[in-house]
C-alpha cells in the first residue's frame, strides 16, 4: 500500500489486514463504526470473514471461538460496547486466547455522547471484567500509530497468548492524517494449542473453566508470571525533552499531542518542561517514571487526562510522595486548549 490520507479508524482496518487478520466480528457504535464498515467492505475481498453480530456480547464470543482455532481475529467498539464485552474478554484472558480489541472511547458514564474521552482507562487497564487478569494495552496518539500499534497488537497477542487492546479515543479514530503502511506480515507463529478439527488437535481443549480451587489458583499464578514477563519486556513510552526538565507533563493518546506543543511553547520562553507519554498503559512505564522522579532538578509531575483522574493513580503509585503530582482533567468529550494547559502548569509552578 502507498502512503494515504486516511482516518485513524480506517487505518486500523488496513493494518489489521496487513497483519494477517482475516476474521472480524463486531457491532457498529459511534465513534468506532468506520472500523466495522471498512471491515465489511474489505474482508470479503481478501477471502476473509466479516460478521456483524446481534450484539456486542455475541461479537466477543465469536472472537473467542475464532481465536480458539488459532486464526488472527479482532473486534472493535466504543466505551459502552466494550463494557458489554467485558465478560467475554475475561473468558479470553482466562483461556489465554490471542485476539485484538480496539476501543475508540467516548464520553460517559452511561450512554454518554460520541465525543472523545479517556474514561475507559480503568476499565481496560485495570481489568474491567471479573478475575485476576491483565490485558496488554497500547495507546496510539495519531492515525499512523493506529496503524503501527494495531499491527503490533496482533504480534503481542500471539507472543503471549493474551488479548491485546488498542485504546484510542474519538479524536484519534476520526481525525485524518497521512499514514504510511508497512509491508504485510507473511510469517505467523505456529499454534500447537489451537483446536482445528484435525486428528492432531483432537486432544486440545480451550476453556477458562477450572472448578478445583487449587488448580484454579495454579492457573492464576501462571498468568501472573506471564504478566510479569510482559512488564519486563514490553514497556513502550515516549520521553520528549525530559532529560533536563524541571516539570514533566504526562498524558497518553490525543492529549499528548497537545502536551508536546505546550512543551515547545514553554521551552521557547525558557521554562524547562518535558513530556512523558506512556504508549503501553499495561505494562505501565514504571521504571522511567521512577528514573525521572529521582532527578534532583525535577520539581513536579503534571498529569493531564480526558477523564476524572485515572492514569494519575499509576503515576502517584510510582512517585510515592517523593515529588508532587498534580492532575488536570476534562470530561464529557471536552479537550483542553494549549492556553488552558499552560495556565495550569504555571499555577502549579507558583505552588511548588
Amino acid at each position: 500500500m502507498k502512503k494515504a490520507l486516511i482516518k485513524g479508524n480506517n487505518a486500523v482496518v488496513y493494518s489489521a489486514l496487513l497483519a494477517g487478520c482475516r476474521n472480524f466480528f463486531g457491532y457498529p457504535i459511534t465513534p468506532a463504526s468506520e472500523i466495522a464498515e471498512g471491515s465489511a467492505l474489505l474482508y470479503p475481498k481478501v477471502g476473509g470473514t466479516f460478521l456483524q453480530a446481534e450484539s456486542e456480547i455475541g461479537a466477543i464470543n465469536m472472537v473467542y471461538g475464532a481465536a480458539s482455532s488459532g486464526v488472527r481475529c479482532m473486534t472493535a467498539s466504543s466505551s459502552p460496547g466494550i463494557s458489554l464485552k467485558m465478560e467475554g474478554i475475561s473468558y479470553l484472558a482466562g483461556a489465554e486466547l490471542p485476539c485484538v480489541i480496539v476501543d475508540v472511547s467516548r464520553g460517559g458514564p452511561g450512554l454518554g455522547n460520541i465525543a472523545p474521552e479517556q474514561g475507559d482507562y480503568n476499565q481496560i487497564v485495570k481489568g474491567g471484567g471479573h478475575g485476576n487478569y491483565k490485558l496488554i494495552v497500547l495507546a496510539p496518539n495519531s492515525a499512523q500509530e493506529m496503524c503501527d500499534l494495531t499491527m503490533l497488537a496482533f504480534d503481542l497477542a500471539d507472543k503471549y497468548r493474551n488479548p491485546t487492546v488498542v485504546l484510542a479515543d474519538g479524536t484519534i479514530g476520526q481525525m485524518m492524517e497521512p499514514v504510511e503502511f508497512p509491508p504485510p506480515i507473511t510469517t505467523f507463529p505456529k499454534k500447537e494449542w489451537a483446536v482445528k478439527a484435525t486428528l492432531e488437535t483432537r486432544e486440545n481443549l480451550i476453556s477458562s473453566i477450572e472448578l478445583d480451587a487449587d488448580r484454579l489458583e495454579i492457573h492464576n499464578q501462571k498468568l501472573q508470571k506471564k504478566y510479569a514477563i510482559i512488564e519486563e519486556k514490553e514497556v513502550r513510552y515516549e520521553a520528549y525533552c525530559c532529560d533536563d526538565a524541571e516539570i514533566i507533563l504526562c498524558g497518553f493518546g490525543i492529549i499528548s499531542r497537545l502536551l508536546q506543543s505546550v512543551v515547545d511553547e514553554m521551552r521557547a520562553e525558557g521554562i524547562a518542561v518535558g513530556m512523558l507519554r506512556p504508549i503501553t498503559l499495561f505494562p505501565f512505564p514504571k521504571n522511567i517514571v521512577d528514573y525521572y522522579t529521582l532527578k534532583r532538578n525535577l520539581k513536579f509531575f503534571n498529569v493531564f487526562e480526558l477523564n476524572n483522574g485515572q492514569m494519575v493513580d499509576d503515576v502517584k503509585l510510582v512517585v510515592n510522595g517523593r515529588k508532587p503530582v498534580y492532575f488536570y482533567g476534562r470530561m464529557g468529550g471536552n479537550l483542553p486548549t494549549q492556553k488552558e494547559i499552560i495556565h495550569e502548569v504555571m499555577k502549579n509552578m507558583r505552588q511548588s
